[in-house]
């Protein structure tokens, strides 16, 4: 087993958690908290879940891939808010983030697949 922060599933978290910090920055004053802080908050999360989800096996593995993916999407929708209401200047960071995003829900995916079929723990 691999440790969690040389997972490229983590790679990609920590460039998500990088770009959220980015991202709430350029957020107006009144939504910075609001929005941003709970862009970071899910961005984190799944960091976390990454960690655990590579420490256990089987069915508490997949569970743990479930609330990445979970989170993921709350992440997406939360960016897709910002961007749709005009708070974020840059529409080249929305679409780098929306693009990590979208990779670590197909890593969490493929994951989650190769956990459920019964394949050998990684």
């Amino acid at each position: 087993m691999a440790l969690h922060d040389q997972l490229p599933i983590h790679r990609t978290g920590v460039k998500l958690l990088l770009l959220a910090v980015r991202v709430q920055v350029q957020l107006p004053r009144d939504v910075k908290k609001l929005l941003g802080e709970k862009i970071m908050a899910h961005c984190v999360e799944m960091l976390d879940l990454m960690a655990l989800a590579n420490a256990t096996q089987r069915e508490a593995r997949a569970a743990y891939i479930r609330d990445l993916l979970r989170e993921q999407r709350a992440a997406t929708v939360l960016l897709r808010v910002c961007y749709d209401a005009r708070y974020l200047t840059a529409p080249k960071l929305w679409a780098e983030s929306m693009e990590v995003l979208g990779s670590i829900g197909s890593q969490a995916g493929g994951w989650l697949k190769k956990t459920t079929n019964g394949a050998p723990a990684a």
